[in-house]
């Protein structure tokens, strides 16, 4: 089992940025793949980015890409996602997930979640 638990969210202005971290705990050497997804009010959850923990490649939506980077930090188990430039629609309560390496293509894992509100 892989424990996630997410921090760094809150309330900032639009144009504004924030970094959320999501530590992992349990069994990260089963970790195939680290990711983040969003869930605004009234809609469904969806896909932000991911990162493959061996060798980095990464992965954005496209409504985030240029303004959104997701890293990882081997040592402490850790991914972050630094929001640049956020706008009001970024609001959501964003979920960090994880994939293990049985299970390449399920989001098996999942945080308690983090809520980031953009005001005007």
């Amino acid at each position: 089992q892989v424990q996630l638990v997410e921090s760094g969210g809150g309330l900032v202005q639009a144009g504004g940025s924030l970094r959320l971290s999501c530590a992992a705990s349990g069994r990260t050497v089963s970790i195939y793949r680290m990711g983040w997804f969003r869930q605004a009010p009234g809609k469904e959850r969806e896909f932000v980015a991911f990162i493959i923990w061996s060798g980095g490649a990464t992965y954005y939506a496209d409504s985030v890409k240029g303004r959104f980077t997701i890293s990882r930090e081997n040592a402490k188990h850790t991914v972050y996602l630094q929001m640049n430039s956020l706008k009001l629609e970024d609001t959501a309560v964003y979920y960090c997930a994880a994939s293990p390496a049985s299970l390449r293509t399920e989001w098996n894992y999942w945080g308690q979640g983090t809520q980031v509100t953009v005001s005007s």
